[in-house]
């Protein structure tokens, strides 16, 4: 079953939800829903407000840092949140088939990916598995920006600030999602959707805005 059109949230409502259910969060005070009669309801339908995009690092649970219950989020994971051929699918379907009005694209800092992108231009880096090297290759383009450093020159890690590297890499991923995707461009210009990238703060526990497209 899919949303009606006078049922559709704007993106500004649903981002409005996602910051505050971040602040009861950070307060220690929740109150999503993840009970019986919670689960009883989503059976056979699904309505979430927001489609979230995000690293897979198990400090970064999307639903509990956002106060979302169950059948609020279409999340999509990846280690380092990566475009691929699945997210862009993924979050095709959140807009296309659910009608998402808003796709937040969530990094952090201390991230394990943009460490070892980082690490990976280093004169001496081993090499990495296969899959792994193939994952950070589009990260390491936010590398050699925030180290100032030529494609071909080495790169000493201890000099580059591994959190310009993750802000450089969460442009780069909300870039290459409107490029990539004519359906989710789309809707932005007809303004049912918005897109919001954000930095999310493991110690304070909050998700710091930093790229809007759209209107929130």
């Amino acid at each position: 079953m899919n949303r009606t059109s006078t049922a559709l949230p704007s993106p500004a409502k649903a981002w409005n939800e996602l910051r505050e259910g971040n602040v009861r969060f950070v307060a220690g005070t929740p109150r999503h829903r993840q009970d019986v009669d919670r689960r009883a309801e989503l059976v056979s339908q699904q309505f979430p407000h927001a489609a979230l995009f995000g690293c897979s690092d198990s400090r970064l649970a999307a639903e509990i840092i956002f106060d979302q219950g169950l059948g609020d989020l279409f999340v999509v994971r990846n280690a380092g949140q990566v475009i691929s051929e699945s997210v862009l699918g993924s979050l095709e379907y959140a807009v296309a088939v659910l009608h998402v009005p808003l796709i937040l694209v969530l990094g952090h800092d201390e991230c394990g990916a943009v460490r070892a992108a980082i690490d990976s231009q280093s004169e001496d880096a081993p090499a990495l598995p296969a899959h792994i090297a193939h994952l950070i290759e589009k990260i390491v383009p936010a590398v050699r920006r925030a180290s100032g450093q030529a494609s071909s020159a080495f790169v000493n890690p201890t000099q580059v600030d591994a959190g310009d590297v993750g802000r450089e890499h969460l442009k780069d991923t909300v870039t290459e999602l409107l490029e990539q995707s004519e359906l989710i461009s789309a809707a932005i210009a007809e303004g049912t959707l918005a897109i919001v990238g954000a930095n999310y703060v493991l110690r304070e526990g909050h998700a710091d805005l930093s790229i809007v497209v759209g209107v929130i």
